[in-house]
């Protein structure tokens, strides 16, 4: 289902099935590329915290972006999206930037407020807005506008995806303005809300109705 301007759920945009649901498998070429930058940006990141190496860390950061960059587009070209795929993808990134950021936390207290007030938007209403698409038949996340534009393009467009991870990390290390990332992080939550609401307002589709 999707939304109209009022909220109340319209029927899903996707007459030929171009972002429905396909057949289910866990191990494909993306999985695996997922998994593999998992593993080895948490170590990267273990270590850095362990050598109190700030340079590690931030290699540990590009490990999991080129990673993360890498998985989805690899699922695209060869045509191996899948929902579980998907999931994988989001619980590896909260797993990716828990460790980051706690790491940056570890190393540089003084960033901890900020950090802290985005690792609750991120790990928590970003993740459950994240797997939200599941009610739907869709593939993922990112064809959430066939649900409802406004919350793809706050979240999923490829600008709101700069801005939810790459932006504030890069900021921290490049300018160790705690008060700005702050309210950055502040902005991003309350973006969050916003997003939250807007998808209650559009209510979840009935099992077994009629999409």
């Amino acid at each position: 289902m999707g939304s109209g301007a009022d909220g109340v759920a319209a029927p899903l945009v996707d007459p030929e099935g171009v972002y429905g649901v396909r057949d289910e498998r866990l191990l494909t070429g993306a999985t695996v590329i997922t998994g593999v930058r998992t593993v080895a940006s948490v170590v990267l990141a273990a270590m850095a915290a362990h050598q109190q190496s700030l340079t590690l860390l931030v290699v540990a950061l590009v490990v999991y972006w080129v990673g993360d960059m890498l998985d989805g587009f690899y699922a695209r070209v060869r045509d191996c999206e899948t929902r579980i795929g998907a999931v994988l993808d989001i619980m590896c990134d909260r797993f990716n930037a828990a460790a980051f950021y706690i790491g940056l936390a570890w190393l540089q207290p003084d960033l901890s407020p900020a950090i802290f007030v985005y690792l609750a938007e991120f790990m928590v209403i970003d993740c459950f807005l994240s797997i939200a698409f599941l009610a739907w038949p869709i593939r993922s996340p990112n064809y959430f506008f066939v649900v409802d534009r406004w919350i793809w393009l706050w979240n999923w467009s490829k600008p709101a995806k700069a801005v939810n991870s790459a932006l504030f990390a890069v900021l921290l290390l490049v300018t160790g303005w705690m008060w700005v990332g702050l309210a950055i992080a502040t902005a991003l939550l309350v973006l969050k809300c916003v997003s939250l609401h807007r998808l209650t307002r559009i209510g979840l589709p009935v099992p077994g109705a009629t999409r």
